[in-house]
Formats: structure tokens, sequence, C-alpha cells
């Protein structure tokens, strides 16, 4: 912990390098992505503060949309779409990812019933080898099915319509850095 306060300490001291960032936000990108501590979105994309808009989830999962009792991931989703006007958004799904090899492998998750309810958002179960550590075709399946979900939210479903969103599906692998989009010409993931 102390490099990390360390480094707080010393953060603010640059106030001319933060003073634009109070005038407001305006990112280009909703990024969303695992809360897995290896994944980084701003060293991934190379953001500055004010450049990318992140939402963090356990599995980078995208619940279902419910108006009726909405979740953080949808205000947020809907707050970066039709306040901020994000032009795209990435989900991202990365190798080694512990949410998704849990759904491959059939864990049992009884000891953390946040975790097994959480992840029942996730369904249909990915495809994947259950001996595979990387679990890449797992999380590239579960990415694809992720960016689906996303299009049935009603902002993100008429900005589609009109022209005005991209959807992005990447599948970052944290033992090389290596970065991989997925092409719908060939339904394959390939490098950037």
């Amino acid at each position: 912990m102390q490099p990390l306060i360390d480094n707080a300490r010393t953060f603010g001291q640059r106030p001319e390098e933060f003073a634009k960032l109070a005038e407001g936000q305006s990112p280009q990108v909703l990024f969303i992505t695992c809360s897995d501590s290896r994944v980084v979105p701003a060293l991934i994309t190379g953001a500055r503060p004010g450049e990318l808009f992140e939402l963090r989830t356990a599995g980078n999962i995208v619940p279902p949309y419910a108006s009726e009792h909405p979740t953080s991931e949808a205000a947020t989703i809907e707050y970066a779409v039709e306040v901020l006007g994000v032009r795209d958004i990435v989900v991202c799904g990365h190798s080694h990812c512990g949410a998704v090899g849990a759904l491959v492998r059939g864990d049992d998750l009884t000891a953390v019933p946040a975790v097994r309810d959480w992840l029942a958002h996730a369904t249909p179960r990915p495809d994947g080898a259950a001996e595979d550590p990387e679990v890449a075709e797992g999380v590239q399946s579960h990415v694809l099915t992720q960016l689906l979900r996303l299009r049935s939210y009603p902002c993100v479903e008429r900005k589609l319509a009109e022209g005005q969103l991209g959807l992005h599906a990447w599948y970052y692998e944290v033992h090389t850095g290596a970065v991989r989009t997925h092409r719908p010409q060939s339904d394959t993931f390939e490098a950037l």
C-alpha cells in the first residue's frame, strides 16, 4: 500500500496538468472491461485523463436492461451514450479471466453467492475448454455475448440505428500485452 500512498501524495503536486479537467469531460469511447487488476484501460489504450469513460465489472458483464430496476451498469452506459455522446463502445475481455474461467469450468460458487448471482447475468454459459488457463475461447465468446446484450439497451439501439455509435469487441492477453479485435467478416479475433 505504501507505494500507492507515496504516489498519491505527489500526484496532485502538478496542478497545471490537471486544471483543464475541471472544465468537464468529453470522452469519445466507453470502455467496458473486467475489474481484474491486471487490466488497465488507460495503459492498454494510451488514453489520458478525460479521454476514456470506463465501466468495470466482474467479468465485464453487461447485465440485461431493465428500466424498472436499473443497475449501476445500465446507468453508466446510458450516461455515456446520452449525456457524454460517446461515439464508440468497446467491450474488452481478457485472458486468464477468473470470472469467465469459473463459468467455463462450471465452478461451485456457493461460498461467494454475490459473485455466483452476478455471473448468472453472463448467460449463455461461454464456450471454451475447461482446461485452458487462458480461457481464450470462453472469453471471446463471452465478449460477443455482452456486445449483443448492449444492443438491447434502448439508447444503444437508437444510436446504432442513427449511425452514431460503433460497437467493438476486444480481447486482451495479460501475459503478452497483445490486443485482438473481433472481425465480423471472418468471425475471428485478430491483432489490431
